[in-house]
């Protein structure tokens, strides 16, 4: 028979809570609110510019092209939604979310080079970065969600790799969807306060 202190010590390592969230997803989830903030930041930053302007944007810069980027925003949007179906099908398949991931990415690489084609046509017409508050803040805010977007894809490949490979975890694929949800579900918003 045991000593009564050993079964006690026993049934009190055995009680350890349980993780709510695995690590890389509470991890993930940190990391994202905090990006959350930092937007908020400047989008608090160009609201008050822009309300504080006689006319916006400001008399010579170019108008944002609103309608080809509405379109673009459709694709983003229909990148989550393949993701939403790769996540559905690996819980099924692993070996048949392959395609569903790889379109998410697809979509996901034409978004950003969509954009950098703005990015060059609005330039040649003569919106940089120096060349007004609404230069300098179209660029900051749709730059750094276009980083975002492309730390996103980098996420998003390493994860069709691991796939491939037959190494990706559950919880890593829900962390790297955490991620892409969050630059899919911001681009939105940015879309509304920075080119309507």
């Amino acid at each position: 028979m045991m000593p009564r202190s050993i079964a006690s010590l026993r049934v009190i390592s055995d009680s350890r809570p349980r993780a709510i969230l695995p690590s890389p997803i509470l991890g993930m989830l940190i990391f994202v609110i905090a990006e959350m903030m930092m937007f908020a930041g400047l989008m608090s930053a160009f609201s008050i510019v822009k309300a504080g302007a006689l006319g916006w944007p400001p008399p010579g810069q170019p108008r944002l092209p609103v309608e080809a980027t509405a379109f673009n925003t459709a694709v983003l949007l229909a990148s989550a939604a393949f993701l939403y179906v790769a996540n559905r099908t690996y819980a099924r398949n692993r070996n048949l979310a392959k395609r569903p991931l790889f379109t998410a990415m697809g979509l996901g690489v034409f978004f950003v080079s969509f954009q950098g084609y703005e990015w060059v046509s609005l330039i040649r017409q003569g919106l940089t970065l120096t060349s007004s508050n609404h230069g300098s803040f179209f660029y900051l805010i749709v730059g750094m969600h276009g980083l975002h977007a492309i730390a996103g894809l980098s996420v998003l490949g390493w994860a069709a790799l691991q796939l491939s490979r037959g190494r990706l975890a559950p919880s890593s694929f829900a962390a790297t969807q955490v991620f892409w949800y969050f630059v899919v579900g911001l681009w939105p918003v940015l879309y509304f306060m920075v080119y309507l």
